[in-house]
């Protein structure tokens, strides 16, 4: 199979088509045509369509989108609503408590509530007439690296038709080697490719640990009467319950078109009890009195899951090699304490691009040609980056303590207590069963699931459109399974089956021998990496399956 593989050449090879990627490409473009030079330029990417794997809250920020495209409402921008008030709600498992004022970073009046999957397809058909070649469908399986082995000079697609024992089938179609002066990477969190170059380059040494959150989100359709009218916020964000106050994360509601809500719960990866599992804590908080009512006679249209880069500034990576650049949530690009990340995304490919154009003014493309670190540094992103540098590590403490960083953080502009926090691998964060109580299972043991409103993870599964070829090789690596039904089982009760929100992870035990047995359920897979980043062993690795599989998103 890698004995001959076809070759395509570009000027620049963006991966990925989220916000940062578009944003980039369309920039690259506009910047081009004004200056008459002809750049061939491609994305790929691994969804079957463009926003068929893009899922976020999602609340825009048009600062960006007003610099990339200044007619973004006459061009058609996808926008479900306005945000004409925010409210901010302290929930306890039976009241809801109104913030007497709503955090800075969090004021949201003058941005737009957007479904992302619809808002990245808008852009890619922009990019696409601006002369993008955009290829979805194809996956980034391996860095192409030059005869130094540190120059990336492109990417290798993923091979199609191979069965579950790499044996090429009768439609089998091997990948293409894309090569680029400059390949710019924008594959979201944990990027695989990302993580493979970071082995070879050491792209994060000397920064920070990232860290992460998982956040579930449904698309609600509403009875005709419903919670949202013109006195009330359309843009309701919660914290408390369900997660209590030692455990980072909370809650969302926002107003969409057409009767219609997003909902979603989001959780620091952070979190401490191995029993916790973050879609049955999705579910509770969908119970709430409060968020019940919102969203009562309502039935969920589509669901979805992915993780978030919430590590901020301190942890953004070198920001180029030789012939490679890293842009968006695959650079650390979220405002963490204002919830917003596409805007900075945006922001970042935007830079990027300029420098490109940069670099081939002066035909080079070397790292220090392609780090458009100083550019940030001169823009707004940096304020924004800079403001929540210490806000991760702020909200991941328990009790008092974190509400006295966070003040302390608000009012000296992010520097808090003291600058520079440290912070824990979230794979490390797990306390043993030994040592903590967890009321967790026998709360999720009272939720019954009506397959309307309340529906169970393969039932979510179902409602994102997920799809994979059954028979391909399997793209979630568990590397050694006696060490998930032994060591693992005895010291967290394997934690996968609970972490992951679409049920990949099943632990069979025989109730003879009581014999254990880890049992996978690739299909499934929502693509949110959740696996790979919290399990305490680093004994999963999550590779991109074949392109075109995966979710379906439309309307997340």
């Amino acid at each position: 199979m890698d004995n001959v593989r076809e070759q395509i050449e570009f000027d620049v090879l963006f991966v990925g088509a989220g916000p940062a990627s578009l944003a980039g490409a369309i920039h690259l473009m506009k910047l081009a045509k004004s200056q008459n030079i002809d750049l061939e330029v491609a994305l790929i990417e691994k969804g079957a369509d463009i926003g068929s794997h893009t899922v976020s809250g999602a609340v825009l920020n048009p600062i960006a989108l007003k610099e990339l495209i200044p007619d973004y409402r006459e061009a058609g921008c996808p926008i479900e609503a306005d945000v004409r008030r925010d409210e901010f709600y302290f929930l306890t498992s039976t009241r809801h408590y109104r913030a007497p004022f709503v955090p800075k970073y969090m004021h949201n009046r003058g941005s737009h509530i957007i479904s992302l999957s619809k808002f990245v397809s808008w852009l890619g058909d922009i990019a696409e007439g601006l002369g993008v070649n955009i290829f979805p469908g194809f996956a980034g399986k391996e860095v192409l690296f030059g005869p130094d082995d540190r120059t990336v000079i492109g990417v290798r697609t993923g091979d199609k038709g191979v069965d579950k024992d790499n044996v090429p089938k009768a439609n089998f179609e091997a990948g293409i080697d894309i090569l680029a002066k400059v390949t710019v990477f924008g594959e979201g969190p944990r990027g695989s490719l990302q993580e493979a170059i970071s082995k070879k380059l050491r792209i994060f040494e000397g920064k920070m640990q990232q860290v992460f959150e998982t956040g579930i989100k449904e698309v609600i359709q509403l009875p005709d009467t419903n919670y949202f009218s013109d006195s009330l916020g359309n843009d309701i964000h919660t914290f408390g319950y369900p997660l209590g106050l030692n455990t980072h994360g909370g809650g969302f509601i926002y107003e969409m078109k057409d009767n219609r809500a997003a909902l979603g719960l989001i959780v620091g990866l952070s979190y401490q009890d191995p029993m916790l599992d973050l879609y049955e804590e999705f579910i509770r908080f969908k119970r709430h009195p409060f968020i019940s009512e919102v969203i009562k006679g309502g039935r969920v249209m589509e669901q979805g899951a992915r993780t978030i880069v919430s590590g901020g500034y301190y942890t953004i990576p070198k920001l180029a090699v030789g012939g490679g650049l890293f842009i968006g949530s695959s650079a650390s690009m979220l405002n963490a304490p204002a919830l917003k990340g596409i805007h900075t995304s945006m922001k970042s490919g935007m830079l990027a691009a300029e420098t490109i154009m940069e670099a081939f003014a002066k035909g080079r493309f070397t790292q220090e040609t392609l780090n458009y670190g100083h550019r940030l540094e001169a823009s707004w992103l940096k304020k924004e980056l800079y403001i929540g540098r210490n806000f991760a590590q702020a909200v991941s403490k328990k009790g008092l303590a974190k509400f006295l960083h966070i003040g302390v953080q608000y009012l000296t502009g992010g520097r808090g207590i003291f600058d520079k926090m440290p912070m824990r691998e979230d794979a490390k964060s797990l306390t043993p069963l030994t040592r903590v109580y967890s009321p967790h299972v026998r709360l999720y043991e009272k939720q019954a699931y009506d397959g309307i409103l309340y529906v169970d993870k393969l039932t979510g599964v179902y409602l994102s459109k997920t799809r994979h070829r059954e028979d391909q090789p399997c793209h979630l690596i568990v590397h050694d399974l006696d060490l998930c039904v032994n060591t693992c089982f005895e010291t967290y009760q394997c934690p996968c089956t609970r972490f992951c929100p679409a049920n990949v992870y099943e632990l069979d035990i025989d109730e003879k021998s009581r014999e254990r047995k880890l049992k996978l359920n690739p299909a499934n897979c929502l693509h949110c990496k959740t696996c790979e980043i919290k399990d305490p062993y680093g004994n999963i690795t999550w590779t991109c399956p074949e392109g075109g599989d995966g979710p379906g998103y439309t309307i997340v």
